[in-house]
């Protein structure tokens, strides 16, 4: 009688049958994962833009007013300010900024994370001048006084990182008294924006080419400016240039052609700054071009930047600028090209 063995193993054949299945298991739910982390990180995003109008509802009921995008600091600490020092340059440049972000911080961990976006490089942009820890700079990067990463003043008073930017006709910058043109800045009361529903109080910095999309003079990153959404109709983007004609709309929504497209952003330098549209510096990172924007009653929506211009989701006035005429000029949409 001959005795049988019990095959224990797998031929290669079917070992190589085993690793095809895996593979195309992987390749099925990987992209299945990633679209769910990104749904995640948009979820957390929203969640964060929601919770910083929220901060800014709260800080308006006590104040009146919104709280300024960024003053220069009367000293090197602490949240004070003085109106005559809020000219066209510091005058105190070791001062540093006090930020809008620390008008809502709390000083905690928990508050600071609501400024992040997880999905751009870092969580959010630095401040323009981050202080003495280096992990709060971008290796590139310098502060006012020409200083590089690790610097220790000047210290602005802002999150290490943020992700959102303030709506320019809303938050002033500082220039209250001296703007180098005809018009100034000045605060703007929560009841001054008559339809907050549709009104974007907040928006998503871009983190193009690594934060530099953000980068001025001398690598600044000018992540304690607002985004200023319009344009002025003779002066453009000088809006303190632009003459007080009385009963005359003296603003506009930048043109459909001047929003630089996904690819044009990717490695693009000095969007802040842009001279088609500061709108270009609005983050594009959620599936087909889109961001998150909160709104002036603290609701937030997922649009292209495009779609908030076509929509003139940024508002009818520029709030933020001194004059008799501040309204933005209200054209046919098919003629906004």
């Amino acid at each position: 009688m001959t005795q049988r063995t019990r095959r224990t193993g797998f031929t290669l054949i079917e070992l190589l049958v085993v690793v095809a299945i895996i593979a195309i298991l992987i390749g099925v739910l990987l992209p299945a994962l990633g679209r769910a982390r990104v749904a995640a990180q948009q979820i957390q995003a929203a969640s964060n833009g929601r919770s910083v109008a929220q901060g800014i509802a709260t800080y308006t009921g006590s104040n009146e007013f919104y709280p300024p995008s960024y003053v220069y600091g009367s000293s090197t600490s602490g949240l004070s300010w003085r109106f005559d020092q809020q000219q066209a340059t510091n005058p105190n440049p070791s001062n540093g900024y006090v930020h809008w972000s620390y008008a809502l911080f709390d000083g905690t961990e928990t508050a600071a994370d609501s400024f992040k976006n997880p999905k751009v490089l870092n969580g959010g942009a630095p401040a323009t001048n981050p202080g003495k820890n280096i992990d709060d700079w971008e290796p590139w990067q310098k502060n006012d006084l020409g200083g590089g990463p690790g610097s220790e003043d000047p210290n602005d008073r802002q999150v290490k990182r943020c992700g959102f930017a303030g709506n320019g006709a809303i938050f002033p910058r500082n220039k209250f008294s001296e703007s180098g043109g005809i018009r100034f800045n000045q605060l703007v009361k929560a009841t001054q924006v008559g339809n907050p529903a549709n009104t974007i109080l907040v928006a998503e910095w871009s983190d193009a080419n690594g934060w530099k999309s953000l980068e001025g003079t001398g690598n600044l990153v000018k992540s304690h400016r607002p985004v200023m959404p319009f344009l002025g109709r003779s002066a453009g983007r000088d809006v303190y240039g632009e003459i007080d004609r009385p009963g005359v709309a003296n603003f506009k929504y930048p043109a459909k052609s001047a929003i630089r497209s996904d690819a044009a952003i990717s490695s693009a330098v000095g969007l802040i700054e842009d001279n088609l549209s500061e709108l270009n510096a609005i983050g594009r990172h959620w599936p087909g071009g889109k961001s998150n924007f909160a709104f002036a009653d603290g609701h937030v929506d997922t649009k292209t930047v495009l779609e908030t211009v076509e929509e003139r989701l940024w508002g009818d006035k520029v709030w933020s600028l001194t004059g008799q005429s501040t309204k933005v000029l209200v054209e046919p949409k098919t003629n906004n090209n």
